[in-house]
């Protein structure tokens, strides 16, 4: 293996990690976007997290279909941000928006420090809808007047 090779293979590792320790919060605001009343991507930060007594927590945005093209346009041609160098990258992202199914699958971009990486993420081991009602759950056990105020937004 040579040394790009063995670059990008531990920054793979590291995104599929990164990934399988957050699922639930990732599929939690991929669902809680959703039902928002659009289709849309994930975005999620790693440069700035926050440190607090529980571990390190980082920015998560869900962004509509409908925004989503300005919003690519304006933040993938930034000269400090790196996608992967193809013109026609934007058109797959929204393809897979278009067509990904919001019950068992989500559409996540993950920024670290100047890179952007897209995941089209099928095959969970735990579906949007039941990390959203995890997180509730858990949520309605410590902090019950968060859940209530945010099934009357959802309603």
């Amino acid at each position: 293996m040579k040394y790009g090779e063995a670059t990008a293979a531990a920054a793979t590792d590291w995104q599929q990690a990164f990934i399988a320790t957050n699922l639930l919060a990732i599929g939690y605001n991929a669902w809680a976007g959703y039902l928002g009343g659009e289709r849309g991507a994930l975005i999620c930060s790693t440069n700035s997290p926050a440190v607090g007594m529980t571990g390190e927590s980082f920015n998560s945005y869900f962004i509509r279909r409908s925004r989503l093209a300005a919003f690519l346009n304006a933040w993938l041609v930034a000269p400090d941000t790196v996608i992967l160098r193809h013109h026609f990258m934007n058109a797959h992202i929204l393809e897979a928006v278009d067509s990904y199914n919001p019950m068992t699958e989500l559409v996540f971009l993950m920024e670290s420090f100047n890179q952007v990486t897209f995941f089209y993420l099928k095959n969970l081991p735990i579906s949007p809808p039941q990390c959203y009602e995890q997180v509730c759950k858990t949520w309605e056990e410590f902090q019950p007047a968060i859940c209530a105020l945010q099934k009357n937004v959802v309603s």
